[in-house]
């Protein structure tokens, strides 16, 4: 029974962090933390997968419409301007791609519940939330730049802590677009990069010696699932408002609290 309550905690966290911009991955090593989950993070890798994968389903729930315009007339001429927003959607998938496949050991390590890290990346998100909230003319479209800058940004969310929706947003509210289209990028980006990864894991084998309960697998994966779709859809009517600076303070908070029990434990 606690294994239940664990993966729907477990998804419930991830749903509503994957999109709010709080980080995901942060909140995650926290929780395996104070449920006192001594597992090594390989263990729980298939939870992980399958709690993103719900995520990703519901982005594409969300943005469903979004993305059945956008991939109209993709071989004819008058799919000009939705074949370039694939393509920039590629652009910006090629830095996670580069540093996960070329560190991927390095990255697993960082995941090892290291609450000064988490703390000190949290810290990091609040003040990107904070400039970004403050900007106020966001009126440019998504060019080629503009995309290797937000693809950075994505990267360097691969660190726990680090709000992958937050830096995103952030990195293009901050470069001026539009803050509507900022948010429906941010979401649409991860989608392949999800899928992508899924697929590396399953040619790899790497799920083959788990024996996580199936019930608490399909559990977590609901949870996720519904808290994403209600994240998602709240996040973007925050982003249009201007409203990332409660999120600023939120992280602030938490990334001290994490902080604070690195050196008190």
């Amino acid at each position: 029974m606690f294994e239940l309550i664990e993966a729907i905690i477990l998804g419930v966290i991830q749903g509503l962090t994957e999109f709010l911009p709080v980080s995901s991955s942060g909140h995650l090593e926290i929780a395996k933390v104070l449920l006192g989950d001594d597992s090594l993070n390989e263990e729980s890798m298939l939870m992980t997968v399958s709690l993103h994968a719900a995520t990703a389903l519901s982005t594409i729930i969300v943005f469903r419409h979004d993305i059945k315009d956008l991939s109209k007339h993709l071989i004819r001429p008058e799919g000009k301007t939705n074949r370039s927003f694939w393509m920039l959607i590629v652009i910006s998938m090629i830095p996670a791609v580069i540093i996960g496949l070329g560190f991927e050991s390095q990255i697993e390590q960082l995941f090892s519940r290291n609450m000064l890290l988490v703390g000190s990346m949290l810290l990091l998100t609040a003040i990107l939330l904070y400039f970004a909230d403050m900007a106020k003319n966001t009126v440019k479209k998504v060019g080629v730049k503009e995309a290797i800058i937000i693809g950075l940004a994505q990267a360097i969310a691969i660190l726990p802590g680090i709000s992958r929706s937050g830096a995103t947003i952030s990195s293009s509210v901050l470069l001026g677009i539009d803050r509507e289209a900022s948010a429906r990028f941010s979401f649409l980006m991860v989608i392949p990069l999800i899928f992508g990864k899924m697929a590396k894991d399953l040619l790899d084998g790497s799920f083959s010696n788990y024996d996580e309960s199936i019930l608490a697998l399909i559990c977590g994966f609901i949870a996720a699932f519904v808290t994403g779709i209600l994240a998602c859809k709240l996040m973007i009517r925050l982003v249009k408002s201007s409203q990332l600076k409660y999120f600023s303070w939120y992280c602030s908070l938490i990334g001290i609290i994490a902080i604070i029990y690195h050196f008190a434990s």
